[in-house]
């Protein structure tokens, strides 16, 4: 299992369009044979940050999530709204 962990600060006055965006491609991406899981996350103190949290079963399934067509318009969509964006892949300590 790979786990990728996701921070995105949004520009002002644009989280409820990334919202929208969020959910579209969460609602495809949960589909993908390889996703494991895909939870997108809104701050408590901060609505213009949101937290990732996506598992797939390995490496090919999140290159597979990201040849997808969803995974494409999805990033086309938020580049503009986004302020700063992190990520950060994890694999299980055993």
């Amino acid at each position: 299992m790979i786990v990728l962990i996701v921070h995105a600060t949004m520009k002002p006055g644009t989280e409820e369009e990334a919202k929208r965006i969020y959910r579209e491609v969460t609602e495809s991406t949960r589909k993908e044979p390889g996703c494991l899981q895909y939870v997108i996350h809104q701050s408590t103190e901060n609505p213009l940050n949101f937290a990732f949290y996506e598992s797939y079963t390995d490496q090919a399934a999140v290159d597979a999530h990201r040849a997808t067509p969803h995974f494409a318009r999805y990033k086309t969509a938020i580049a503009p709204l986004e302020a700063a964006h992190t990520r950060e892949f994890f694999v299980p300590v055993s």
